[in-house]
């Protein structure tokens, strides 16, 4: 049961913060001017499409099982060319910056349904309030690195 709680709580706010970082990244990437992402089919919210074998899978899974005290993976990212990009040189900042501000978004509302949490049954409370912890916390390391 401890593993299956561990999933959810990990899991969900981990496969939606990289998954709408790097689809952040596309969409404003579109909204300058470059749509290789579109054209390439990885302007998505399916997380599937931003899952990188050896990142996303196989890193995480080699440091949970050699017990190392911390996991780290990535995500496949989202082609941008900056050279279609109507201004490059701007544009470029806001196209990077789009990914890491998306996630400072999702740990602020992570933040703000924390309040809400006192609403739902109280069997269900500690597991969504590990859920937001986790959320605010690792879209706060993604927004950073």
């Amino acid at each position: 049961m401890e593993l299956f709680e561990n999933i959810i709580t990990w899991g969900i706010p981990i496969i939606l913060a990289v998954t709408l970082h790097e689809a952040a990244h596309g969409y404003a990437a579109l909204r300058y001017g470059d749509d290789t992402a579109l054209r390439a089919g990885r302007l998505s919210m399916n997380p599937i499409k931003h899952i990188d074998l050896f990142g996303t899978i196989l890193m995480p899974l080699f440091l949970f099982m050699s017990g190392a005290p911390f996991l780290f993976g990535y995500a496949k990212p989202v082609p941008v060319n900056f050279a279609r990009l109507r201004r490059p040189r701007q544009d470029m900042v806001v196209v990077a910056l789009a990914g890491p501000l998306t996630n400072v978004f999702l740990a602020f509302l992570s933040a703000l349904l924390i309040h809400l949490v006192a609403w739902f049954p109280e069997v269900l409370q500690p597991l969504l309030m590990k859920m937001l912890g986790v959320s605010i916390l690792m879209n706060c390391v993604l927004a950073i690195l």
